[in-house]
C-alpha cells in the first residue's frame, strides 16, 4: 500500500456552525482548530492546508472555568516605552467578544505559513446573526 498524499487541488471545504453559548473557551477553542486544520478528515496532510470553514456564533457568551474571568489577562504592547497595556477577560468580553475566540484559536494552530490562511477562514459572530444564512449548523 502507497501513503495517501493531498494535493491542494483535492481539498474539498465545508461549512461548519459553531455555537459557543455556554461552552468553555479552551475546549471549543481546540475543536475550532481541529477543523480548520481538517484533522477530523481521513485526508489529512500535515503539509496541505485542506481545513474547512468555520462561523463562530454568539461569542459573547463564552464562559471559562473557576476565577479566569478576573484572573486571565491579555497583553498588547504599542511598541514604545511603557506601552504595555492589559485587559481582563472580563473586560476584552464587554469591548471585542470576538478577539477572545480569535487569540485562542490563533495559539492554538501550528506556527508555520498555514496558519494566516486557516484563520482567514474563520468567521466570529458576537451574536446568533451571520451572514452566511446557507450554511448549516454542525455543532
Amino acid at each position: 500500500m502507497k501513503t495517501y498524499v493531498q494535493k491542494p487541488a483535492d481539498v474539498k471545504r465545508e461549512w461548519h456552525v459553531v455555537d459557543v453559548k455556554g461552552k468553555v473557551l479552551g475546549r471549543i477553542a481546540t475543536e475550532i482548530a481541529t477543523l480548520l486544520m481538517g484533522k477530523n478528515k481521513p485526508t489529512f496532510t500535515s503539509n496541505v492546508d485542506g481545513g474547512d470553514f468555520v462561523v463562530v456564533i454568539n461569542a459573547k457568551e463564552i464562559e471559562v472555568t473557576r476565577n479566569k474571568n478576573n484572573t486571565k489577562m491579555y497583553y498588547r504592547h504599542s511598541g514604545l516605552p511603557g506601552g504595555l497595556t492589559e485587559q481582563t477577560f472580563d473586560e476584552l468580553l464587554a469591548k471585542k467578544p470576538t478577539k477572545i475566540i480569535e487569540l485562542a484559536v490563533y495559539n492554538m494552530l501550528p506556527k508555520n505559513t498555514l496558519r494566516a490562511g486557516r484563520m482567514a477562514r474563520l468567521k466570529i459572530y458576537a451574536d446568533a446573526e451571520h451572514k452566511h444564512q446557507a450554511q448549516v449548523e454542525t455543532k
